[in-house]
């Protein structure tokens, strides 16, 4: 069936009238296009200016970027020294441990080796002795002399020296540094 041309034209001129009236709704009037021109416009500026500022505004991006990484990179790097160093101070205070034990296990061989007890024993005894010989030594020395000092007539022939009469009854104890020939 076949539409007649007529009938055709009378539906394209109902649906182009209809396509109008649909513009008539939507479109814009002047007030409203001018609004709407202005906020193009400064949408459009603002890309502009935006565009003009990025170059910059990416470089301090960048350089924000650069500081943190900088400052991610020297943390990390503290943190595996530290780590680092806990291994090395953990190794050597077991290092110390066994040379301290090793040093304990020495003085007791060695303290065997020696003779143990009656080696510090008679050592000991050997110091004393020496400290006494000499501090008798001292004392005798210092003794003699004070003797000799308060009582010259007894000590005078045993000490080496003379006895010498005065006149006029008085005497001393003559030590002779060279004696004379007899």
């Amino acid at each position: 069936m076949s539409k007649d041309p007529f009938q055709e034209l009378v539906d394209e001129l109902t649906a182009l009238r209809r396509s109008i009236e649909h513009i008539a709704r939507t479109s814009l009037d002047k007030d409203e296009a001018k609004t709407l021109n202005q906020a193009v416009a400064q949408a459009a500026l603002k890309m502009a200016k935006a565009t003009k500022d990025a170059p910059g505004e990416i470089q301090e991006a960048l350089a924000s970027d650069r500081d943190q990484m900088a400052r991610s990179a020297t943390q990390a790097a503290t943190r595996a020294a530290e780590s680092a160093m806990a291994g090395i101070r953990h190794d050597l205070d077991n290092e110390r441990a066994k040379l301290s034990q090793a040093a304990g296990e020495a003085r007791r061989e060695a303290w065997r080796w020696f003779g143990g007890f009656w080696v510090w024993l008679t050592s000991m005894l050997a110091t004393g002795a020496v400290i006494g010989a000499l501090a008798m030594a001292w004392i005798q020395g210092r003794g003699d002399a004070r003797e000799f000092g308060q009582f010259p007539s007894i000590y005078c022939g045993t000490a080496g020296g003379q006895v010498v009469e005065q006149d006029n009854g008085s005497s001393y104890c003559a030590i002779w540094i060279n004696r004379p020939d007899q």
